[in-house]
């Protein structure tokens, strides 16, 4: 059977994000759903992140919860099919030939430039 100190060894992601609202910051494991608590600094709920961690595996455990273990980067090969409308592929090779790139290279740089613009949203 897998202990409290097991998962607290596991590299589980943190999220920080500055409270708009409230002030101060929200702190967050994406993959222990629920497990959120919050600081006036960073330090602060860098800690008590660790603390609400701990509080959150102790709970599933005694509850029998299946806890999830963190992804990996192994888990993800860097590649992906993805079909589009001829259209949007003309336009993506015709962008990309004036920008003096590969189709590819450009297309992560879209999704890239993309991603990083989108709000980060707690499943």
């Amino acid at each position: 059977m897998k202990t409290i100190e097991y998962y607290m060894g596991l590299p589980y992601r943190l999220e920080i994000i500055r409270d708009v609202a409230e002030g101060g910051f929200v702190a967050s494991f994406p993959e222990l759903k629920g497990c959120i608590t919050c600081g006036e600094t960073v330090e602060a709920v860098a800690a008590n992140a660790e603390d609400c961690k701990r509080e959150w595996l102790t709970a599933a455990l005694e509850e029998g919860y299946e806890i999830p273990e963190p992804a990996t980067d192994g888990e993800y090969s860097g590649q992906f099919k993805l079909r589009i409308p001829k259209s949007l592929h003309k336009s993506l090779a015709e962008h990309s030939r004036q920008e003096g790139i590969s189709m590819n290279q450009y297309c992560l740089y879209l999704l890239t430039k993309n991603d990083a613009e989108r709000p980060r949203i707690n499943p």
